[in-house]
């Protein structure tokens, strides 16, 4: 069951929903880089004498945390319905980052830090579900890669206020600033956040289902107008039934690979440049360049999508950035440039056309627990990303062999989408 675009009948429009649910992705941008922003003065921080084990421990708890939340929350919000379960997220979130800033010792840092993870792990399958159900083109690519250059903005903009915040006010001030949005954006939410239409009636609330269309100058499709019965009370319970099972064992596998790509290149990318040769200054220019490119592909890889599918476009990005991944391994000079700002555009947005295909092949009923159990899958090769990048760097071999290694990741992920099929969502 999905929605298509109309002209408002009454003056209103979607205008709402991208912008609340971009803000709420932006936060989990700004929960990738802050740990990485404060470590240098945790380290250094009071009593606490933190190791770099306690360190990698914290920082698997958060990763933890939000594997749980994307399991858990993406699949209430298929029983709860998406407005509800996105603020509730957003708000759990912020309030315990804000505890993160006040944390009396190691071990509540890192209680606090699980625990916003589980809220924070919920925000993005239900983001992606609404921005799906409200966007002109159901089934295509570009509401999801538009979405998620929130994610990189989050990202830039934590590292950019890390510059100016933490030597004048301490680590303690990453967290008070990003529990803050929260203070405008629930409200908001709570303001002008609609439930999708395609929810309503995945739940057999066509009256509701109809208002909201009528409101927001939305359609119900042919499929969507037909009774149908109420979404089952255990919706992960259909990713498994024989209808579901080849493409959500697909879906999960390349999701892993995704995000290991997404997170080990993200942390181990400058160092394993120093290795090949490069210098300091270059290594920690070409993280940037990586995720400039990463903004850039979004929004090529949305519109082609658009144009020729999700499946099919995200089957060619893997293969991208295997081939770009793999080409790293060859030492220029200015041309590494270029080849870091290519991978950057194929690694990110490949991740992300999987949850395009995943929202565009699963009906409403059960589209947010698709969503968030290919993200939750996703976040255990996000644990994943940094080990392998530090057992190869450990072992002597990350250059060449590092690049290869993430090369092989692209292709299995390229190997998981081709094993995909068309499911019908009605």
């Amino acid at each position: 069951m999905s929605t298509i675009e109309r002209p408002a009948t009454r003056g209103q429009t979607a205008l709402w929903v991208a912008p609340l649910c971009w803000i709420a992705v932006l936060l989990d941008g700004f929960d990738m880089v802050v740990l990485g922003t404060v470590i240098p003065s945790l380290r250094e921080y009071g009593d606490w004498n933190l190791s770099t084990g306690t360190i990698t421990t914290i920082t698997t708890f958060g990763l933890v945390g939000m594997t749980i939340g994307a399991l858990t929350i993406g699949t209430l919000t298929d029983v709860v319905g998406r407005r509800r379960a996105l603020i509730y997220a957003v708000a759990a979130f912020s309030v315990l980052t804000l505890l993160c800033a006040i944390a009396p010792n190691p071990f509540m840092f890192g209680l606090f830090r699980f625990l916003s993870g589980i809220g924070l792990g919920g925000c993005l399958p239900t983001a992606l579900a609404l921005v799906n159900e409200f966007s002109k083109k159901q089934g295509g690519g570009s509401a999801s890669t538009m979405l998620m250059t929130g994610y990189h903005v989050g990202a830039v903009a934590t590292a950019a206020l890390a510059l100016v915040l933490i030597d004048p006010f301490g680590w303690h001030s990453m967290f008070v600033v990003g529990a803050l949005p929260a203070v405008v954006l629930v409200p908001l939410m709570i303001r002008y956040l609609p439930e999708s239409p395609a929810y309503l009636l995945s739940r057999g609330r066509r009256e509701e289902a109809e208002r909201i269309a009528t409101q927001y100058g939305l359609v119900l499709d042919d499929a969507s107008a037909s009774d149908a019965p109420p979404a089952a009370s255990a919706p992960a319970r259909t990713l498994f039934s024989p209808k579901y099972l080849r493409n959500s064992i697909a879906i999960w596998v390349a999701s892993f690979m995704g995000l290991l790509l997404v997170y080990g290149l993200n942390t181990w990318l400058p160092t394993i440049m120093r290795e090949a040769g490069y210098e300091l200054g270059a290594a920690l220019t070409l993280l940037l360049v990586l995720n400039a490119g990463a903004v850039v592909g979004l929004l090529i890889a949305g519109g082609v999508a658009d144009k020729i599918g999700p499946r099919t476009a995200c089957i060619g990005w893997f293969v991208g950035a295997a081939v770009f991944l793999g080409l790293l391994s060859v030492k220029v000079s200015f041309g590494i440039y270029v080849l870091v700002f290519l991978a950057g555009c194929f690694v990110f947005s490949a991740q992300v056309l999987v949850y395009a295909f995943t929202s565009a092949s699963h009906p409403a009923k059960i589209r947010a627990t698709a969503l968030g159990w290919s993200a939750g899958v996703g976040r255990v090769g996000a644990i994943c990303g940094p080990l392998l990048g530090g057992l190869l760097l450990d072992a002597g071999y990350a250059v060449p062999w590092g690049f290869y290694a993430f090369a092989l990741v692209g292709l299995i992920g390229f190997v998981a989408m081709s094993a995909t099929r068309a499911v019908t969502t009605d």
